[in-house]
């Protein structure tokens, strides 16, 4: 070891070998290597047992793998190489890079089997060597020289190779193994790149072609240190993109390929819930769209309830679903449980708000019992969905304030009270609070939001742009719970999968430091814990995935990434991604506009991908305005001004 300060030491690492000829231009080391590694390849015939060949890559010219004299080997060998290429033996890898007239046939074989473009040659040959195994990853080493003879190669598949986010392939007995780069750094004593790779699947060589078939993710034997690295082509990830017949939608195209379509297994993805994550001014709206037209298309009959809390998406899907806000809406006030009328009719903190929920149960109860539905249903509880009327519940509030016996002072019977009548006469809460929703419209509520039947509209937007800030929480807790019960009270029936896709998600489930107590998060957490067991996938977008429950993020099965500026952010979404995407998750604050990183469940293997083009008129209403241009426009402005008021006035 003493000798590594030595700047003579420039030989391969066993000591042991005398006169290091071959190795005299350092900077081609490791080119040196793979070549011996082919030659080597060609010449062990009698050896059977799998990369018996490795160990002279770093010890040794190949003429010191066999006693006898090379030349004679080589024409003692040849004949038997050609003589047992047909025989499949495992880890007999080796044979594919052989001279070059036994590869010639080979190409000519893989442009009239295959249909696509015929591998390059630079795809033929390798360029590095594995160093290093661990269970998730390796390292290898790369040689510069064949990456910049790849970089020139007509296949962008092939050009990109070595880089990181790229794919390579290594050969373990008659399998491809699949891997992606995460980092790379030089090896200046090597003269190299050094780069971990992380391992993503494998599958099957094709004989003829030598491509890449069969693929599946996991790893079920490994390479050893020495084994040869090739470049992917984009015949191989064809293969590996290629759909293993589940239902799927496409919605871009794999970078850096220029044809390669990128698909999303809806199955996978909705059955165990996804997140698209994603930096303000990203095209995250347009993309949340594209992605759930392409699976209303797919299933036009399907039952997707979305809440969109800034009133984009109403422009997007008015063809494909149902618009609801404030106007159309009419949410009956009583389908709330006891929780989310403490919600709305509290105001107290503390141990008063103990004493006031104590009131509100007992005085909702007896609101509720006074209803003829009530009657015929025999026991009923606080949360019961049964329809009462406003006014019941005000007169009951005033009785048990009237008692004598009564056990606090008249204060949280006015606190209630006042609450009450305050939401009674505000307009604004008319769509909820409404005298007009006394009746039991229970079943045709539920049929219009989750689309039941969906008459070709499979989609409602649930405008809460117009809702009072102060209830907004209450509305989409309303509206989860719902989503929830009406799974675990249908699970007789026959089942009916709901998609619950919930916009601006961190405002809904905080994380524990930012976390109100409401019980949309509860629900939500619920939702995402337990909801694939009744049938309920749940969509999280969001912008900032960092102040999302870590509990909620970590149960997505699929995460769709975009450019994220924050390190918070960034270094969340890669604590919640596997491993085999970590060199993915590196260039998420390199990533353009509209482009997007997809790992987990949703996808055969992590990829980077381009979204399609959307049309004008499936857009959400999202696009950033022109300053200047408008600005420049002048005109009207009085007009404006007193509509604007007008409106703002007749809203309360």
């Amino acid at each position: 070891m003493t000798d590594m300060g030595n700047p003579n030491f420039r030989t391969f690492d066993p000591s042991k070998e005398a006169g290091a000829e071959p190795p005299q231009p350092r900077g081609n080391s490791l080119r040196d290597r793979i070549r011996r590694s082919e030659q080597s390849v060609s010449q062990p015939a009698v050896s059977r047992s799998g990369y018996v060949h490795q160990p002279q890559q770093e010890a040794a010219p190949a003429t010191e793998y066999a006693p006898p004299p090379s030349a004679p080997q080589q024409e003692s060998q040849a004949e038997p190489v050609t003589a047992m290429a047909p025989a499949p033996v495992l880890g007999q890898a080796p044979p594919r890079p052989e001279p070059v007239a036994v590869e010639a046939p080979v190409e000519e074989e893989d442009t009239s089997a295959a249909k696509d473009a015929p591998i390059s040659e630079n795809a033929a040959q390798p360029i590095g060597v594995v160093l290093e195994i661990a269970g998730s990853g390796s390292m290898i080493a790369i040689d510069l020289q064949r990456l910049s003879e790849c970089s020139e190669d007509e296949d962008p598949s092939v050009a990109m190779a070595g880089q990181v986010g790229s794919q390579i392939k290594i050969r373990v007995g008659n399998s491809w193994l699949l891997a992606s780069v995460r980092n790379q750094k030089q090896d200046r004593k090597a003269g190299s790149i050094l780069a971990n790779i992380d391992f993503l699947g494998e599958g099957v060589e094709e004989k003829l072609t030598g491509r890449l078939h069969g693929f599946r993710r996991g790893v079920t034997r490994y390479p050893v240190p020495g084994a040869l690295v090739f470049p992917a082509s984009t015949g191989d990830l064809k293969q590996v993109y290629a759909s293993d017949g589940r239902s799927a939608v496409t919605i871009g195209k794999v970078y850096p390929t220029k044809d390669i379509r990128a698909g999303i297994y809806i199955d996978a993805m909705l059955g165990k819930h996804f997140a698209l994550l994603g930096s303000t001014g990203t095209g995250k709206s347009t993309s949340a769209a594209l992605i759930l037209h392409r699976i209303c298309q797919a299933a036009p009959e399907g039952h997707i309830v979305m809440i969109d809390p800034h009133g984009e998406y109403s422009a997007a899907f008015r063809q494909t679903g149902v618009i609801l806000d404030v106007s159309n809406l009419q949410m009956p006030y009583w389908i709330m449980n006891f929780e989310e009328h403490c919600e709305v009719l509290l105001t107290s903190h503390g141990n008063e708000r103990q004493v006031d929920a104590d009131i509100l149960a007992k005085c909702l109860l007896a609101a509720r019992s006074k209803s003829r539905l009530a009657e015929t249903m025999g026991k009923i509880t606080v949360d019961s969905p049964i329809p009462y009327l406003l006014s019941d519940l005000s007169n009951e509030i005033q009785n048990q304030m009237g008692k004598l016996d009564k056990a606090t002072s008249s204060a949280p019977y006015m606190r209630i009270k006042n609450k009450l009548d305050e939401l009674k006469g505000d307009p604004r809460y008319q769509f909820m609070f409404s005298g007009m929703l006394v009746a039991d419209t229970m079943t045709d509520f539920i049929g219009k939001v989750f689309r039941m039947p969906s008459n070709g509209k499979p989609i409602s937007i649930i405008d809460v742009s117009g809702v009072p800030s102060d209830i907004t929480a209450t509305v989409v807790a309303v509206l989860s719970r719902l989503v929830f019960d009406f799974a675990i009270w249908g699970r007789e029936e026959r089942t009916s999968p709901i998609l619950l896709v919930c916009e601006e998600a961190h405002r809904y489930v905080p994380s524990e430091k930012n976390a109100d107590g409401n019980s949309v998060g509860k629900i939500l957490s619920r939702i995402a814990k337990e909801g694939r067991k009744y049938g309920i996938s749940l969509g999280l977008i969001t912008q900032r995935p960092s102040d999302l429950a870590e509990g909620v993020l970590s149960q997505c099965g699929t995460i769709i990434s975009m450019r994220l500026n924050n390190d918070r952010d960034q270094a969340f979404v890669k604590a919640a991604m596997p491993e085999g995407a970590r060199g993915f998750l590196d260039s998420i604050p390199a990533l353009r506009n509209r482009e997007c990183i997809i790992c987990g469940e949703g996808v055969a293997i992590p990829i980077r991908v381009s979204f399609d083009n959307l049309e004008e008129a499936k857009r959400p209403a999202s696009e950033d305005p022109s300053f200047v241009e408008l600005w420049n426009k002048t005109g009207g402005e009085e007009d404006i001004v007193n509509r604007t008021v007008q409106r703002w006035r007749s809203q309360g």
